[in-house]
């Protein structure tokens, strides 16, 4: 039988786990009678653990208090945070660097040298590219997704890309982050339909608005959805361009933001993006390095033979 004070960490690290376990169940795995657990569970009560009994099946399980009592992780978790907190401190979300600095420092104070190693390893082969993007105050993340979870209206003030602002009505539906930017796709209340926003453009409005019963996604492929959504829709021209290049190579060069990518066979695929300039579309696509060939819009061939003349005169 394990000591007191190794059986209430074992306790504690399988209380942790998202389930409902029975007395029995804790007495099984502890090794004690269920007496033994109820006592158990007091103590881990005042040390400040709030653990919740289910009626009638006598279940137990790990609640929220109102304090942050200590974690257990094991050994894969605690890489994967101590990796985790190190990259927010870089990441895009405004504001955590510090705070992620700080929990960082306590974790690797008490890491065992075999783990502290692990991290160690891998910080040195990893080189990190800062996001470059536009930071999102961690506030709008909280209050998004709050207003997700708790299926609430949300009212908003949103920047468009020309510095035009409005206030938008919607029942925000998931947050997705493209590893440069933050959206919200929900549905607009207004206009009646689904739309996609940059976190980093929107206020949020205290309070949130009425509850609303959730609809279907408009796509089960969110990350296609939201590609199409931001490489096409907002634009004067959509571009739908063959490159003889392997889908997995283009997107290697091409990230979801900027046109979404879809397979022809092993040696080609289909681009769609768009863009309010044909000189962007024309130089950008160009500086890809692939070889391509131009189906949509008839402006964009007709502008791409102009330019190549031009080009073609000033090499001469």
């Amino acid at each position: 039988m394990l000591e007191t004070s190794a059986r209430l960490l074992r306790l504690l690290s399988l209380l942790q786990s998202p389930r409902d376990w029975t007395g029995a169940e804790l007495a099984e795995r502890l090794d004690v009678d269920v007496r033994t657990v109820r006592r158990d569970i007091d103590k881990l009560r005042t040390l400040g653990y709030p653990v919740d009994a289910t009626p009638g099946v006598a279940g137990y399980r790990l609640g929220a208090g109102a304090k942050l009592p200590p974690l257990l992780l094991d050994d894969d978790e605690a890489v994967a945070v101590a990796l985790g907190l190190r990259t927010a401190a870089g990441g895009t979300i405004a504001g955590i660097e510090d705070s992620s600095l700080r929990a960082l420092a306590k974790l690797e104070q008490v890491l065992p040298a075999r783990l502290r190693y692990r991290v160690s390893m891998l910080q040195a082969a990893t080189v990190t590219v800062p996001a470059g993007g536009p930071t999102v105050d961690p506030d709008v993340l909280t209050a998004v997704a709050a207003a997700i979870r708790d299926n609430h209206r949300l009212r908003f003030d949103y920047r468009t890309h020309d510095g035009a602002t409005s206030v938008r009505a919607t029942e925000p539906h998931r947050l997705v982050h493209t590893g440069r930017r933050w959206y919200l796709v929900g549905w607009d209340v207004d206009r009646a339909d689904w739309r996609t926003y940059r976190v980093d453009r929107l206020l949020p409005r205290i309070p949130t608005g009425p509850r609303f019963i959730p609809r279907e996604a408009p796509d089960a492929d969110l990350t296609g959805y939201l590609s199409r959504g931001v490489t096409t829709a907002p634009y004067r021209y959509a571009a739908r361009i063959t490159l003889r290049v392997a889908a997995e190579v283009a997107a290697e060069r091409i990230a979801p933001t900027v046109g979404v990518i879809e397979a022809v066979d092993a040696e080609s695929c289909v681009l769609r993006t768009g863009s309010d300039s044909l000189d962007e579309l024309a130089i950008y696509v160009a500086g890809f390095g692939f070889p391509f060939r131009v189906h949509e819009p008839p402006e964009l061939v007709t502008h791409l033979r102009e330019l190549a003349a031009r080009l073609g005169a000033a090499a001469g």
